[in-house]
């Protein structure tokens, strides 16, 4: 059998290469073949070429595109093209929510001038950048997710349908850009990255992850995709490229009913939570270890549903509606966005104020309307629980009003991120709502964004 190396179904195969040889250490004899996770080609080409082996690996094209963008990047866009340049085009770049990442990353397509396929992580952003590369290019911009599976040589597919797609078709592009990059640590997305010999990887996040969320099962990032190599924090881009903010921190107090109903739960989860040292002896994993133990444990299972219900609680409460009814009277001219912690909230506050929920029940096409008609100002609020966290534009909302102190530092980034995208010289207000005396008080002061990167 003549020597050869071939992609096959995300791994690197050598035929015609005896067990007995001499081969780099990434390799592995397996089924009477030496085998390789697809990621170590950029490793591996040049013992190949050293070898002489014929390399059947790169099927992908040079494509000769013209961009019709015609707008000019900032200087911090340049620079971070050109740190990626220098750094053999592998790794990640990190700039706020509305400082212009899929820009950056329509140039970094331009500048490779190869077959490149990006990976979304919500069919919503699969259609975002549908647009845009359509746009930029003019050329045919294939789609890989569901129903529809059309592979061109610029490609976009999802998170959840990346896997199929690059078992089948991997060696097709040169470059891969994973879209919101702190997706990618998770066991099954990342072995989309493995998957790839994408000698180009490129990967883009307002909300890089941390070094807990990388450990304990899950990929990291640097590993997959290369290290961090230009980082700016929203700070530093606000009146150049990002609306001026403020963000305001309104209090509320809990009603006497609801004081006892949290107190008489919050003693019940805390008690448990300290005997048990959970944060102490699992640091930031530690709820995973709660619901672990709650399979089978009386006392756990007790602690995690008073949990449940204190959150509940504190998502709903009466001071919140009311803050609310006065921030919306307020602001009663300009375009919000609402962040609950949960659907039930949110079908409430819509009930009430006559305005749409957006949920991860809301069907596609009526998400669509729904975004279409709150940037024409056909509505000029919307309530969503989670779903607006990340990628959506909306860039005419400039009032988020978030109900509620439990959320994450990437969560309170990626809302924030809503409103910051520039209009004339408005200014964008992030209001946080949280319950005195209670666990969102706490969980707010620590909650202090770091620099990304630092």
């Amino acid at each position: 059998m003549k020597t050869s190396l071939a992609f096959l179904g995300g791994t690197l195969v050598l035929y015609g290469v005896e067990q007995t040889a001499d081969v780099p250490a990434v390799f592995k004899w397996e089924k009477a073949r030496w085998r390789c996770e697809a990621y170590h080609y950029p490793a591996v080409i040049h013992w190949v070429k050293e070898q002489k082996i014929p390399d059947n690996v790169p099927r992908w094209e040079r494509l000769d595109l013209q961009l019709y963008d015609q707008r000019e990047p900032h200087d911090y866009q340049v620079a971070a093209l050109d740190a990626w340049d220098k750094a053999e085009r592998r790794g990640s770049i990190v700039l706020p929510t509305g400082a212009g990442k899929t820009f950056v990353a329509v140039h970094a397509i331009h500048r490779a001038a190869r077959s490149a396929l990006v990976v979304a992580p919500t069919i919503d952003l699969l259609h975002q950048w549908y647009a845009r590369l359509v746009n930029a290019f003019n050329i045919p911009v294939g789609v890989y997710y569901g129903g529809e599976k059309n592979v061109e040589s610029l490609t976009i597919t999802t998170y959840h349908s990346a896997g199929d797609l690059v078992a089948g078709y991997g060696s097709t592009f040169k470059l891969i850009i994973f879209d919101e990059v702190h997706h990618l640590p998770a066991p099954s997305w990342g072995e989309t990255a493995l998957m790839s010999p994408s000698p180009f990887r490129l990967g883009l996040t307002a909300t890089y992850p941390e070094e807990y969320e990388q450990t304990g099962g899950r990929w990291r990032v640097d590993d997959l995709i290369g290290p961090i190599l230009y980082s700016q924090r929203i700070d530093d881009l606000v009146g150049e490229r990002l609306a001026e903010y403020r963000t305001e921190r309104i209090r509320v107090d809990l009603t006497p009913e609801e004081r006892a109903v949290y107190d008489a739960d919050f003693a019940i989860y805390a008690n448990f939570f300290r005997s048990r040292r959970l944060q102490e002896r699992f640091g930031p994993n530690w709820l995973m270890e709660l619901m672990r133990l709650s399979a089978f444990d009386t006392e756990a299972r007790r602690a995690l549903l008073a949990r449940g219900r204190l959150n509940r609680l504190l998502a709903g409460c009466a001071g919140k509606f009311a803050a609310l009814d006065n921030l919306l009277r307020e602001y009663a001219h300009e375009r919000a966005l609402i962040f609950t912690e949960n659907n039930a909230v949110a079908y409430e506050i819509a009930r009430r104020h006559l305005i749409p929920a957006l949920t991860h029940e809301t069907k596609a096409a009526e998400r669509k309307h729904l975004l279409d008609g709150f940037q024409s100002g056909h509505y000029r609020a919307i309530v969503t629980s989670k779903v607006l966290n990340e990628g959506v534009d909306v860039p005419e909302a400039k009032i988020a009003i978030v109900l509620g102190g439990t959320s994450s530092a990437r969560e309170y980034i990626q809302r924030l991120g809503r409103v910051l995208r520039k209009v004339g010289n408005r200014q964008a207000v992030l209001f946080e709502v949280i319950a005195r005396k209670t666990v969102e008080e706490s969980k707010s002061r620590r909650r202090q964004p770091r620099p990304i990167g630092s």
